[in-house]
């Protein structure tokens, strides 16, 4: 046991394919892709970021063998954690954090039970696709825990993203 090691972390974000409406105007013009969006989790109390893909559809390795509800009381004593939806989009200057929105999380791993609502989360995320940033209501280390995951990922990314997100993430 002297050498336990933890697991590696992922770090690839979910990049946007060709348009595949492009060259025509029939149906999907409009629709928003889950192709650009990835899930950030981070854990609060170790003050450490997890790309989880599972997230996508409520199974990552922090929600799995967790019955969720949206009362508050049955996690109580659990970890807080922060669901993270990421939209990367392109400019004329190139790839940027488009969207950024974070959704609360409790989970009892000793109780298997968690709290979230589910429709906040699904609220947020698509937030997160229409390009906005709902992040002022994260606790002041969680966010400076996301500000050093975004610029660590891609540097250049994090300068091509808006004002606000930088703004929001420092306060």
């Amino acid at each position: 046991m002297a050498n336990e090691e933890k697991p590696k972390k992922k770090l690839g974000f979910t990049i946007i394919k060709d348009d595949p409406t492009d060259g025509h105007k029939g149906y999907g013009i409009g629709s928003l892709s889950l192709e650009n969006v990835s899930p950030l989790i981070i854990d609060v109390e170790e003050q450490d970021a997890v790309l989880d893909i599972g997230a996508m559809h409520a199974r990552s390795q922090t929600e799995r063998g967790i019955k969720f509800t949206t009362n508050r009381e049955d996690s109580a004593g659990g970890k807080d954690y922060w669901l993270v939806w990421i939209t990367i989009d392109f400019n004329p200057a190139g790839p940027y954090y488009a969207g950024v929105t974070a959704c609360e999380m409790v989970v009892n791993r000793e109780k298997r039970r968690g709290y979230k609502i589910l429709a906040d989360h699904v609220n947020l995320m698509d937030k997160s696709m229409k390009r906005k940033i709902i992040v002022d209501h994260m606790d002041a280390p969680s966010k400076k825990v996301l500000a050093e995951y975004l610029k660590t990922h891609n540097p250049e990314m994090w300068e091509r993203s808006l004002e606000q997100l930088h703004n929001d993430l420092s306060q």
